[in-house]
This record gives structure tokens, sequence and C-alpha cells, in this order.
């Protein structure tokens, strides 16, 4: 366990937080042109995955912001 604070954690929680922020605007400009004649159930499919893509880079992005590395 590390004794001093990083210059990771905050940047790399702010540079997350624009991340999402941007994702979440392109998502919501651009998927519902797309899929917005859908059935329901399948626009909550859609949904549902993008909701969850976004979890796939995630790992590797919280262990650089602990140790410095991205593996």
């Amino acid at each position: 366990m590390r004794k001093e604070p990083t210059w990771r954690i905050p940047v790399g929680l702010l540079a997350l937080l624009a991340a999402l922020m941007v994702y979440g605007l392109v998502v919501a400009r651009y998927v519902p042109e797309l899929i917005g004649n859908w059935h329901a159930l399948a626009q909550t499919i859609v949904y549902v995955v993008l909701g969850l893509v976004w979890l796939l880079p995630l790992r590797r992005f919280l262990i650089w912001m602990e140790t410095g590395r991205w593996g």
C-alpha cells in the first residue's frame, strides 16, 4: 500500500468523468436515431449493452490509477 498520494487518482477520476460524459452524450445523441423505430424490448437490450460496454476498459484504467501500469 502506498504512503504518499499520487497525481494519477484525481486526474484519472476527472478523465473517467469526462469520458463517461462524452460517451453518454454520444449514445444519447446518435442511438435514438438508429433504433427509435425498433420494438421496445430490442431497444432495451441495446441500451443495456451500451450501459455495460463502458465497463470493459475500466479495469485497466483503475489499475493504472493505482499502480501507474496498464496491465
